[in-house]
Protein backbone atom coordinates (compact mmCIF):
# COMPACT_ATOMS: atom_id res chain seq x y z
CA UNK A 1 0.00 0.00 0.00
CA UNK A 2 1.17 3.52 -1.32
CA UNK A 3 2.22 5.92 1.53
CA UNK A 4 -0.49 8.01 0.54
CA UNK A 5 -3.14 5.77 0.78
CA UNK A 6 -1.63 5.26 4.83
CA UNK A 7 -0.81 8.24 5.93
CA UNK A 8 -3.46 10.46 5.04
CA UNK A 9 -6.79 11.47 7.03
CA UNK A 10 -9.53 9.78 5.51
CA UNK A 11 -13.59 9.99 6.73
CA UNK A 12 -15.50 6.78 7.36
CA UNK A 13 -19.50 6.39 7.77
CA UNK A 14 -21.49 3.29 7.75
CA UNK A 15 -25.04 2.71 9.17
CA UNK A 16 -25.12 3.19 12.77
CA UNK A 17 -27.37 0.64 13.63
CA UNK A 18 -26.90 -2.77 11.83
CA UNK A 19 -29.05 -6.19 12.53
CA UNK A 20 -27.11 -8.92 10.64
CA UNK A 21 -28.10 -12.50 10.76
CA UNK A 22 -30.72 -14.92 9.63
CA UNK A 23 -34.60 -13.51 11.14
CA UNK A 24 -33.21 -10.46 11.77
CA UNK A 25 -35.92 -8.46 10.04
CA UNK A 26 -37.83 -9.90 13.17
CA UNK A 27 -35.66 -7.44 14.89
CA UNK A 28 -37.25 -4.37 13.09
CA UNK A 29 -39.31 -2.93 15.77
CA UNK A 30 -36.11 -2.79 18.08
CA UNK A 31 -34.71 -0.52 15.39
CA UNK A 32 -37.95 1.95 15.47
CA UNK A 33 -37.67 2.25 18.37
CA UNK A 34 -34.13 2.80 18.81
CA UNK A 35 -34.90 6.08 16.40
CA UNK A 36 -37.93 6.98 17.64
CA UNK A 37 -39.70 7.08 15.15
CA UNK A 38 -43.51 5.85 14.74
CA UNK A 39 -45.04 6.34 11.18
CA UNK A 40 -43.03 4.22 8.37
CA UNK A 41 -43.55 4.06 4.97
CA UNK A 42 -42.21 0.82 3.42
CA UNK A 43 -41.08 1.74 -0.02
CA UNK A 44 -40.94 -1.64 -1.98
CA UNK A 45 -42.03 -2.66 -5.25
CA UNK A 46 -45.06 -4.99 -7.14
CA UNK A 47 -43.16 -8.08 -6.42
CA UNK A 48 -42.56 -8.16 -2.87
CA UNK A 49 -46.19 -6.88 -2.00
CA UNK A 50 -47.37 -10.04 -3.91
CA UNK A 51 -44.65 -12.50 -1.98
CA UNK A 52 -46.33 -11.29 1.59
CA UNK A 53 -43.37 -9.90 2.70
CA UNK A 54 -44.15 -6.05 2.76
CA UNK A 55 -47.39 -7.20 4.58
CA UNK A 56 -45.08 -9.39 6.98
CA UNK A 57 -42.90 -6.48 7.80
CA UNK A 58 -46.17 -3.93 8.25
CA UNK A 59 -47.59 -6.87 10.60
CA UNK A 60 -43.85 -6.46 12.49
CA UNK A 61 -44.04 -2.72 12.90
CA UNK A 62 -47.57 -2.73 14.09
CA UNK A 63 -46.48 -5.11 16.58
CA UNK A 64 -43.87 -2.57 17.68
CA UNK A 65 -46.53 -0.04 18.19
CA UNK A 66 -46.34 1.81 14.63
CA UNK A 67 -48.68 2.68 12.19
CA UNK A 68 -46.86 1.60 8.47
CA UNK A 69 -48.07 2.35 5.40
CA UNK A 70 -46.58 1.08 2.10
CA UNK A 71 -45.40 2.48 -1.26
CA UNK A 72 -45.00 0.07 -3.96
CA UNK A 73 -44.89 1.83 -7.06
CA UNK A 74 -40.70 1.69 -7.42
CA UNK A 75 -39.21 0.73 -10.63
CA UNK A 76 -36.26 -0.71 -11.66
CA UNK A 77 -33.86 1.72 -12.59
CA UNK A 78 -35.67 4.40 -10.61
CA UNK A 79 -36.32 7.81 -12.23
CA UNK A 80 -37.27 11.02 -10.90
CA UNK A 81 -40.83 11.17 -11.95
CA UNK A 82 -41.03 7.61 -10.56
CA UNK A 83 -40.68 9.71 -7.06
CA UNK A 84 -43.17 12.15 -7.50
CA UNK A 85 -46.14 9.41 -6.31
CA UNK A 86 -43.14 8.57 -3.29
CA UNK A 87 -43.34 12.26 -1.69
CA UNK A 88 -47.28 12.11 -1.86
CA UNK A 89 -47.45 9.02 0.22
CA UNK A 90 -44.64 10.80 2.70
CA UNK A 91 -46.80 13.85 2.72
CA UNK A 92 -50.33 12.09 3.35
CA UNK A 93 -49.14 9.81 6.12
CA UNK A 94 -46.77 12.37 7.68
CA UNK A 95 -44.15 9.57 7.70
CA UNK A 96 -41.69 9.81 10.02
CA UNK A 97 -39.26 7.18 8.71
CA UNK A 98 -39.09 5.73 5.63
CA UNK A 99 -37.98 1.85 5.09
CA UNK A 100 -35.95 0.87 1.74
CA UNK A 101 -37.42 -2.51 1.39
CA UNK A 102 -36.15 -4.76 -1.72
CA UNK A 103 -32.67 -4.77 -4.26
CA UNK A 104 -30.92 -1.88 -4.99
CA UNK A 105 -33.83 0.08 -6.45
CA UNK A 106 -36.93 0.31 -3.75
CA UNK A 107 -33.39 1.23 -1.20
CA UNK A 108 -32.01 3.82 -3.54
CA UNK A 109 -36.03 5.04 -3.89
CA UNK A 110 -36.31 5.84 -0.34
CA UNK A 111 -32.80 7.46 -0.04
CA UNK A 112 -34.04 9.82 -2.58
CA UNK A 113 -37.53 10.23 -0.48
CA UNK A 114 -35.32 10.59 2.38
CA UNK A 115 -33.68 14.14 1.26
CA UNK A 116 -36.01 15.44 -1.40
CA UNK A 117 -39.35 15.14 1.18
CA UNK A 118 -37.12 17.64 3.96
CA UNK A 119 -35.41 19.65 1.05
CA UNK A 120 -37.24 20.07 -1.49
CA UNK A 121 -35.92 20.81 -5.12
CA UNK A 122 -35.26 18.61 -7.57
CA UNK A 123 -33.04 14.96 -7.95
CA UNK A 124 -31.12 16.85 -10.36
CA UNK A 125 -29.95 19.34 -7.96
CA UNK A 126 -28.17 17.08 -5.96
CA UNK A 127 -26.39 14.88 -8.68
CA UNK A 128 -22.45 14.55 -8.10
CA UNK A 129 -20.19 16.70 -7.96
CA UNK A 130 -22.38 18.15 -5.31
CA UNK A 131 -21.87 16.49 -1.97
CA UNK A 132 -24.86 16.03 0.16
CA UNK A 133 -25.00 16.54 3.86
CA UNK A 134 -28.44 18.29 4.71
CA UNK A 135 -30.90 16.77 7.16
CA UNK A 136 -32.92 14.13 5.35
CA UNK A 137 -35.78 11.41 7.13
CA UNK A 138 -34.05 8.90 8.16
CA UNK A 139 -33.78 5.57 6.55
CA UNK A 140 -33.85 2.09 7.41
CA UNK A 141 -32.73 -0.47 4.83
CA UNK A 142 -33.80 -4.12 4.32
CA UNK A 143 -31.67 -5.66 1.28
CA UNK A 144 -33.72 -8.51 -0.55
CA UNK A 145 -30.80 -8.70 -2.77
CA UNK A 146 -26.86 -9.87 -1.57
CA UNK A 147 -25.32 -7.49 -4.13
CA UNK A 148 -25.47 -3.37 -4.63
CA UNK A 149 -24.91 -2.86 -0.88
CA UNK A 150 -27.11 -0.03 -0.99
CA UNK A 151 -28.04 -0.50 2.52
CA UNK A 152 -24.48 0.25 3.47
CA UNK A 153 -23.51 3.23 1.18
CA UNK A 154 -24.20 6.98 1.18
CA UNK A 155 -24.67 7.12 -2.87
CA UNK A 156 -27.70 6.63 -4.60
CA UNK A 157 -28.90 6.65 -8.12
CA UNK A 158 -31.43 8.18 -10.15
CA UNK A 159 -32.36 8.77 -13.92
CA UNK A 160 -33.14 12.04 -15.52
CA UNK A 161 -36.84 10.92 -16.61
CA UNK A 162 -35.67 14.22 -19.18
CA UNK A 163 -32.26 13.31 -20.59
CA UNK A 164 -32.16 9.61 -19.04
CA UNK A 165 -29.19 10.53 -17.69
CA UNK A 166 -28.26 8.14 -14.00
CA UNK A 167 -27.43 10.51 -11.61
CA UNK A 168 -24.94 9.86 -9.31
CA UNK A 169 -26.05 11.27 -5.99
CA UNK A 170 -23.74 11.28 -2.84
CA UNK A 171 -23.45 12.60 0.54
CA UNK A 172 -24.31 11.73 4.14
CA UNK A 173 -28.13 12.64 3.71
CA UNK A 174 -27.95 9.22 1.94
CA UNK A 175 -26.63 6.42 4.25
CA UNK A 176 -29.37 4.73 5.96
CA UNK A 177 -29.11 5.13 9.75
CA UNK A 178 -30.37 1.83 10.02
CA UNK A 179 -29.63 -1.70 8.23
CA UNK A 180 -31.21 -5.02 9.09
CA UNK A 181 -29.00 -7.97 7.02
CA UNK A 182 -31.41 -10.85 7.19
CA UNK A 183 -29.97 -13.62 4.54
CA UNK A 184 -33.32 -15.41 4.84
CA UNK A 185 -34.46 -12.76 2.65
CA UNK A 186 -32.68 -13.39 -0.39
CA UNK A 187 -33.56 -17.59 -0.10
CA UNK A 188 -36.14 -17.14 -2.98
CA UNK A 189 -33.47 -15.31 -5.47
CA UNK A 190 -33.28 -17.17 -8.80
CA UNK A 191 -29.96 -18.02 -10.11
CA UNK A 192 -29.95 -15.54 -12.91
CA UNK A 193 -30.14 -12.81 -10.14
CA UNK A 194 -27.93 -14.12 -8.03
CA UNK A 195 -24.97 -14.35 -10.34
CA UNK A 196 -25.83 -10.76 -11.62
CA UNK A 197 -25.66 -9.50 -7.83
CA UNK A 198 -23.06 -11.73 -7.15
CA UNK A 199 -20.75 -10.26 -9.73
CA UNK A 200 -21.84 -6.82 -8.36
CA UNK A 201 -20.47 -7.21 -5.20
CA UNK A 202 -17.47 -8.78 -6.13
CA UNK A 203 -16.71 -5.44 -8.68
CA UNK A 204 -17.57 -3.12 -5.45
CA UNK A 205 -15.43 -5.08 -3.39
CA UNK A 206 -12.17 -4.96 -6.77
CA UNK A 207 -12.80 -1.49 -7.62
CA UNK A 208 -13.16 0.16 -3.44
CA UNK A 209 -9.84 -1.81 -3.37
CA UNK A 210 -7.71 -0.69 -6.64
CA UNK A 211 -9.16 2.94 -6.78
CA UNK A 212 -6.85 5.71 -5.69
CA UNK A 213 -9.28 6.44 -2.84
CA UNK A 214 -8.52 4.05 -0.84
CA UNK A 215 -8.04 3.63 2.85
CA UNK A 216 -7.29 1.09 5.16
CA UNK A 217 -10.48 1.03 6.61
CA UNK A 218 -12.56 0.29 3.04
CA UNK A 219 -9.23 -2.43 1.84
CA UNK A 220 -10.00 -4.39 4.39
CA UNK A 221 -13.49 -4.80 3.84
CA UNK A 222 -12.41 -5.08 0.32
CA UNK A 223 -10.16 -8.06 0.57
CA UNK A 224 -12.12 -9.61 3.06
CA UNK A 225 -15.65 -9.67 0.72
CA UNK A 226 -13.09 -10.80 -2.64
CA UNK A 227 -12.55 -13.81 -0.56
CA UNK A 228 -16.12 -14.43 0.58
CA UNK A 229 -17.11 -13.89 -3.09
CA UNK A 230 -14.46 -16.23 -4.31
CA UNK A 231 -15.48 -19.23 -1.82
CA UNK A 232 -19.45 -18.84 -2.16
CA UNK A 233 -21.01 -17.17 -5.61
CA UNK A 234 -20.76 -20.41 -7.41
CA UNK A 235 -21.83 -22.15 -3.99
CA UNK A 236 -25.11 -20.22 -4.27
CA UNK A 237 -25.89 -19.73 -7.91
CA UNK A 238 -25.26 -23.90 -8.16
CA UNK A 239 -27.33 -24.07 -5.52
CA UNK A 240 -29.89 -21.34 -4.03
CA UNK A 241 -30.84 -23.13 -0.61
CA UNK A 242 -27.27 -23.48 0.43
CA UNK A 243 -28.12 -21.11 3.63
CA UNK A 244 -24.16 -20.89 4.30
CA UNK A 245 -23.52 -19.65 0.98
CA UNK A 246 -26.62 -17.19 1.52
CA UNK A 247 -24.93 -16.02 4.44
CA UNK A 248 -21.98 -15.47 3.21
CA UNK A 249 -22.88 -13.75 0.49
CA UNK A 250 -25.12 -11.32 1.55
CA UNK A 251 -22.16 -9.99 4.24
CA UNK A 252 -19.87 -9.97 1.62
CA UNK A 253 -22.30 -7.51 -0.44
CA UNK A 254 -23.20 -5.62 2.93
CA UNK A 255 -19.02 -5.01 2.91
CA UNK A 256 -18.36 -4.37 -0.13
CA UNK A 257 -20.97 -1.51 -0.15
CA UNK A 258 -19.07 0.09 2.93
CA UNK A 259 -15.97 -0.16 1.02
CA UNK A 260 -16.97 1.10 -1.74
CA UNK A 261 -19.02 3.86 0.26
CA UNK A 262 -15.87 5.02 1.74
CA UNK A 263 -13.63 4.51 -1.02
CA UNK A 264 -15.55 4.97 -4.28
CA UNK A 265 -16.23 3.01 -7.39
CA UNK A 266 -14.34 3.36 -10.69
CA UNK A 267 -14.51 2.86 -14.38
CA UNK A 268 -16.44 -0.55 -14.39
CA UNK A 269 -19.39 1.66 -12.71
CA UNK A 270 -19.01 4.98 -14.40
CA UNK A 271 -19.40 3.31 -17.85
CA UNK A 272 -22.06 1.10 -16.40
CA UNK A 273 -24.66 3.74 -15.56
CA UNK A 274 -25.09 4.62 -19.01
CA UNK A 275 -25.93 1.43 -20.68
CA UNK A 276 -28.62 1.07 -17.47
CA UNK A 277 -30.16 4.65 -18.65
CA UNK A 278 -30.33 3.92 -22.39
CA UNK A 279 -30.74 0.44 -22.86
CA UNK A 280 -32.70 -0.49 -19.36
CA UNK A 281 -30.00 -3.23 -18.58
CA UNK A 282 -30.05 -4.00 -14.63
CA UNK A 283 -26.94 -2.55 -12.72
CA UNK A 284 -25.73 -5.83 -11.64
CA UNK A 285 -25.71 -6.99 -15.38
CA UNK A 286 -23.95 -3.96 -16.89
CA UNK A 287 -20.95 -4.10 -14.62
CA UNK A 288 -20.51 -7.56 -15.59
CA UNK A 289 -20.67 -7.21 -18.67
CA UNK A 290 -17.76 -4.64 -18.33
CA UNK A 291 -15.61 -6.16 -15.71
CA UNK A 292 -13.34 -8.01 -17.64
CA UNK A 293 -12.37 -6.08 -20.24
CA UNK A 294 -12.45 -2.92 -17.58
CA UNK A 295 -10.32 -4.81 -15.47
CA UNK A 296 -7.99 -5.83 -17.94
CA UNK A 297 -7.84 -2.36 -19.42
CA UNK A 298 -6.26 -1.12 -16.01
CA UNK A 299 -4.71 -3.92 -14.37
CA UNK A 300 -1.08 -3.01 -15.87
CA UNK A 301 -0.89 1.08 -15.96
CA UNK A 302 1.94 0.97 -13.73
CA UNK A 303 3.84 -1.02 -10.64
CA UNK A 304 1.09 0.08 -7.82
CA UNK A 305 -1.83 -0.57 -10.00
CA UNK A 306 -0.58 -4.12 -10.56
CA UNK A 307 -0.04 -4.70 -7.11
CA UNK A 308 -3.28 -3.77 -5.81
CA UNK A 309 -5.31 -5.69 -8.62
CA UNK A 310 -2.61 -9.01 -7.32
CA UNK A 311 -3.85 -8.40 -3.68
CA UNK A 312 -7.54 -8.73 -5.48
CA UNK A 313 -6.48 -11.93 -7.48
CA UNK A 314 -5.09 -13.31 -4.42
CA UNK A 315 -7.87 -12.69 -2.31
CA UNK A 316 -9.77 -14.43 -4.78
CA UNK A 317 -7.76 -17.61 -5.07
CA UNK A 318 -6.65 -16.99 -8.97
CA UNK A 319 -3.25 -16.89 -7.27
CA UNK A 320 -1.04 -17.19 -4.61
CA UNK A 321 1.74 -15.74 -2.70
CA UNK A 322 4.35 -16.84 -4.29
CA UNK A 323 3.24 -15.74 -7.86
CA UNK A 324 4.62 -12.54 -8.76
CA UNK A 325 2.02 -9.56 -8.95
CA UNK A 326 2.24 -9.28 -12.57
CA UNK A 327 1.11 -12.95 -12.80
CA UNK A 328 -1.18 -12.58 -10.48
CA UNK A 329 -3.03 -9.25 -12.32
CA UNK A 330 -2.79 -11.27 -15.45
CA UNK A 331 -4.94 -14.44 -13.64
CA UNK A 332 -7.39 -12.18 -12.15
CA UNK A 333 -8.28 -10.95 -15.28
CA UNK A 334 -8.56 -14.84 -16.48
CA UNK A 335 -10.62 -15.47 -13.57
CA UNK A 336 -13.01 -12.80 -14.01
CA UNK A 337 -13.44 -14.11 -17.62
CA UNK A 338 -14.00 -17.64 -16.51
CA UNK A 339 -16.50 -16.43 -14.15
CA UNK A 340 -18.63 -14.46 -15.98
CA UNK A 341 -18.62 -17.04 -18.83
CA UNK A 342 -19.16 -19.58 -16.17
CA UNK A 343 -22.50 -17.99 -14.61
CA UNK A 344 -23.39 -17.33 -18.67
CA UNK A 345 -23.17 -13.70 -18.40
CA UNK A 346 -24.74 -12.25 -21.60
CA UNK A 347 -22.66 -9.70 -24.03
CA UNK A 348 -24.95 -6.49 -25.48
CA UNK A 349 -25.39 -8.27 -28.27
CA UNK A 350 -26.78 -11.40 -27.10
CA UNK A 351 -28.51 -9.17 -24.29
CA UNK A 352 -30.57 -8.17 -27.54
CA UNK A 353 -29.43 -4.16 -27.88
CA UNK A 354 -29.45 -3.23 -31.62
CA UNK A 355 -25.71 -3.10 -32.54
CA UNK A 356 -26.42 0.45 -34.71
CA UNK A 357 -28.18 1.82 -31.72
CA UNK A 358 -25.46 0.70 -29.63
CA UNK A 359 -22.55 2.40 -31.80
CA UNK A 360 -25.03 5.61 -32.04
CA UNK A 361 -24.90 6.37 -28.39
CA UNK A 362 -21.32 5.24 -27.56
CA UNK A 363 -20.00 8.43 -27.74
CA UNK A 364 -23.28 10.41 -25.58
CA UNK A 365 -22.11 7.30 -23.10
CA UNK A 366 -18.84 7.66 -23.25
CA UNK A 367 -19.49 11.81 -22.29
CA UNK A 368 -21.55 10.49 -19.26
CA UNK A 369 -19.52 7.93 -18.24
CA UNK A 370 -16.56 10.42 -17.37
CA UNK A 371 -18.94 13.23 -16.25
CA UNK A 372 -19.97 10.82 -13.29
CA UNK A 373 -16.21 11.50 -11.79
CA UNK A 374 -16.14 7.49 -11.38
CA UNK A 375 -13.25 6.72 -14.26
CA UNK A 376 -11.18 9.63 -12.19
CA UNK A 377 -10.60 7.05 -9.71
CA UNK A 378 -9.42 4.34 -11.80
CA UNK A 379 -5.77 3.32 -11.56
CA UNK A 380 -5.94 3.80 -15.54
CA UNK A 381 -8.00 7.34 -15.87
CA UNK A 382 -9.30 6.67 -19.18
CA UNK A 383 -9.52 9.31 -22.30
CA UNK A 384 -13.56 9.43 -23.68
CA UNK A 385 -11.78 7.67 -26.53
CA UNK A 386 -10.76 4.84 -24.80
CA UNK A 387 -13.70 4.30 -23.15
CA UNK A 388 -15.55 4.49 -26.51
CA UNK A 389 -12.70 1.50 -27.87
CA UNK A 390 -14.39 -0.53 -24.72
CA UNK A 391 -18.22 -0.26 -25.36
CA UNK A 392 -16.81 -1.32 -28.69
CA UNK A 393 -14.89 -4.19 -27.35
CA UNK A 394 -17.57 -5.24 -25.32
CA UNK A 395 -20.65 -5.35 -27.70
CA UNK A 396 -19.62 -9.27 -28.81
Amino acid sequence: MSSARTEAVFNFAQPRDMRVGGGGLNRIGEVMTALGASRPLIVTDAFLVSTGLAEQTAALLRDAGCAPSVFSETIPDPTTDSLVKGLEAIRADDCDVLIGLGGGSPMDTAKALALLSVQGGEMRDYKAPRHNTAAALPIVAVPTTAGSGSEATQFTIITDSGSDEKMLCTGRSFLPAAAIIDFELTTSMPARLTADTGIDALTHAVEAYVSKRANPLSDALALTAISTVGDNLRRVVDNGEDRSARAAMMLAATQAGIAFSNSSVALVHGMSRPIGAHFHVAHGLSNAMLFPAVTAFSAFADPAATARYAACSRAFGAATASDSDQAAAGALVDAIGRLCGDLKVPTPHEFGIDEAHWNRLIPLMAEQALSSGSPANNPRVPSAEEIAQLYTQIYR
